[in-house]
């Protein structure tokens, strides 16, 4: 099982998360983090694991635990994700995700999850797609938390990283540094019920939806 997680959060799985940079991108060229430096980058992240905590990982945590309703689901991220560039965004990567597990692994489990995901027309999000694809490979829900606020953080700052935020020596120390707040996201909103989905930081939300209408585009969201 440690290889498989080792795999799944290698930055070669082509799970399509390095297309898109979390709002970051938008937040940048609206000035948010103008002249802030590391110091508002690392706010810019903080804001945005706690949102990952009480949005995706509510939906991947319920979709591990019950895959059999990921078509409610679903249903629900469709709804919760307002932000129409979010909302395509989650519809990529989900799709993108599924595909690549169905593809990478023998499992019986995933083919059938995929067939049924598919066959039922659903939007395939990312979040309850991921809770219920890494159920069908058999990994446990805390490793399944985890490296979903890993994918979230590897994901931004390697963004933080080609947008010139930082260099990659200074992207290490500032994963480093986010630990403690990975540690507290994790303790929080492991154990978050569906009802209470949340968004935690409509300024990144306001600013991710205006996405599209930016001069020039280095990502898709």
């Amino acid at each position: 099982m440690n290889w498989l997680l080792l795999q799944l959060a290698d930055s070669s799985f082509p799970a399509g998360a390095f297309a898109h940079s979390n709002g970051l991108e938008a937040a940048l060229q609206h000035g948010e983090l103008q002249g802030t430096g590391v110091a508002g980058f690392e706010k810019y992240l903080g804001e945005l694991l706690w949102q990952t905590g009480h949005g995706a990982l509510v939906l991947a945590s319920q979709a591990h635990r019950r895959p059999e309703i990921i078509g409610e689901l679903d249903a629900l991220c469709e709804v919760f994700l307002s932000n129409h560039i979010a909302n395509r965004a989650s519809r990529v990567q989900g799709r993108t995700f599924l595909a690549t597990c169905e593809r990478s692994f023998s499992s019986e489990k995933i083919v059938a999850l995929a067939a049924g995901i598919r066959g039922s027309g659903l939007h395939e999000h990312f979040a309850p797609v991921f809770g219920a694809a890494l159920e069908a490979l058999g990994v446990e829900l805390p490793a399944m938390q985890r490296l979903l606020l890993h994918g979230t953080l590897r994901g931004v700052i390697s963004a933080a990283i080609r947008l010139g935020v930082f260099g990659p020596y200074q992207a290490q120390r500032v994963q480093a540094a986010a630990g403690p707040t990975l540690d507290a996201v994790l303790a929080h909103c492991s154990g978050l019920a569906i009802d209470e989905l949340a968004q935690t930081a409509p300024l990144i939300d306001l600013m991710q939806a205006n996405h599209d209408q930016l001069y020039s585009r280095l990502f898709q969201s």
